[in-house]
Parts: C-alpha cells; structure tokens; sequence
C-alpha cells in the first residue's frame, strides 16, 4: 500500500510537471524588436495630478503571459494604483500603445502614444493615468523661478500680448499671473489668471475655468489646446 501511494505521488507529481510544460509552451512567445528594445528602460507611471507616481522599468526579454518582463516595487505602486497589483508583463501593441498585462496576457492598462514619449490610459473604470520615459519626466520639470517673468505671445511673427507669470501662490498648485493691455481681442476675453507646469505642459486657466495648455518645442511654446490653424506660441522676453 505504501508503495503504491508513493507511485500515485509520483505520477501525479510527473503530471502537474507536464501540463505546466505544456501551458508554457503553448504561450506565444514575445518577440524583441527593435521597437521593443527602443521602449527598455525605466519610465515614470502618474495620474492626472501628478501626486502620485510609480517607477516601473520595461525589460527587453521574454516575460509572462506572451510579454515582456517588468520590475516595479508591486506593493508600494499598488498601494497608489490598484490595478497594478495584476500586472506581471508589459507589450507593444501596434506602433503607438503600451500595453501592461497580468501573468495570463490580460490587459490592464492600455496606454496610447499622445506625444513623443508621453502616454496615457482612459481605460473603463479606471481614472485618466499617464506613462511617461523616465527623461521625459525628469526634462518636464520646470521650476517657479525658471518660468516666472514676462512672455511675448506670438501669432506668426507678430506679438500679440504679453503675459507676466508670477510666483505668487493663487490656489494650490496653481500661480497667479496677469494679462498686459492691449492684447489681441480673442486674448482678453481668454483672460487667463492663473498657470502652473502639468506633465510638463504649461497649463493657463481663465477665470471661468477655462483651459489652454501650451507644450515646450525648444524653449518655445506652442499652444496645444485649443489647437487652431494660426496657433499661439510663448518666448520668454
């Protein structure tokens, strides 16, 4: 009899081996590209506010679930993202989205390209999160006292207002700042009283809540939203 359990243990030992074989195997296998190996590296997880953030860094070799590996500290990210307490891989899907997945290659985030090395996820039931290169957030951060003073605004090669952003606290988070005379009429009415620096775009807010936000080209910048044909742009005077 004893014999006989010690073989069933055996067989059965032999059998979880096998059919765990045969599920590995039978997972496609992450294929490196170039593109893949281009993303490797560390980057920076965020929601819309940027107050709380998760470092996560993409590996370029096989992982689970068809993926590919990704280390991240789980409980730590998990505590400020809940979902990512699934994830066990990252992909690319197509050439614009990042893909995050759990062990079986189910989707849990999907992150859409929306300018060079910034992404973000809208995905049902989960609150806007943006992914960005570790670079592109480092890059992004621009001080009080780097972006106060005053800014020519440009339409083409004409100035058309002139903006002074201040260092004054106006609400939290946001500074205070003041629109020169004599602006362009569609300027004035825009009337913008406060700015701050979100995921690295300039973010100018009217009184009556309304937004434009102007991205960094080299040091000037271009509104982005609302985006019109003879589009504004900001040069430090």
């Amino acid at each position: 009899m004893t014999a006989f359990i010690a073989r069933s243990v055996v067989f059965a030992v032999l059998g979880a081996t096998v059919a765990t074989a045969a599920w590995s195997q039978a997972q496609p296998q992450a294929q490196i590209s170039d593109a893949v190996t281009a993303l490797a590296g560390p980057w920076e997880m965020s929601n819309a506010d940027r107050d709380q953030t998760c470092t996560l860094t993409f590996k370029a070799e096989p992982g689970a679930g068809g993926g590919f590996k990704l280390e991240f500290d789980k409980p730590g990210c998990a505590a400020k993202f809940p979902p990512l307490k699934d994830v066990a891989a990252w992909n690319l899907s197509g050439d614009s989205n990042v893909r995050l997945t759990d062990a079986r290659g189910r989707l849990i985030y999907d992150f859409t390209e929306v300018e060079s090395g910034m992404y973000e996820s809208l995905k049902a039931g989960q609150p806007l999160t943006f992914l960005q290169t570790a670079a592109s957030a480092a890059d992004a951060v621009r001080t009080v006292e780097q972006m106060m003073g005053d800014w020519s605004v440009m339409r083409g090669n004409a100035e058309v207002c002139v903006f002074t952003l201040s260092n004054t606290a106006a609400t939290p988070g946001e500074m205070a700042m003041q629109v020169k005379p004599g602006c362009d009429p569609a300027i004035a009415r825009f009337a913008p009283v406060t700015w701050q620096i979100d995921h690295g775009e300039l973010v100018m807010k009217s009184a009556r809540a309304q937004i434009w936000r102007f991205e960094d080209n080299n040091g000037t910048w271009e509104r982005r939203v609302p985006r019109e044909a003879d589009s504004l742009m900001l040069t430090k005077r």
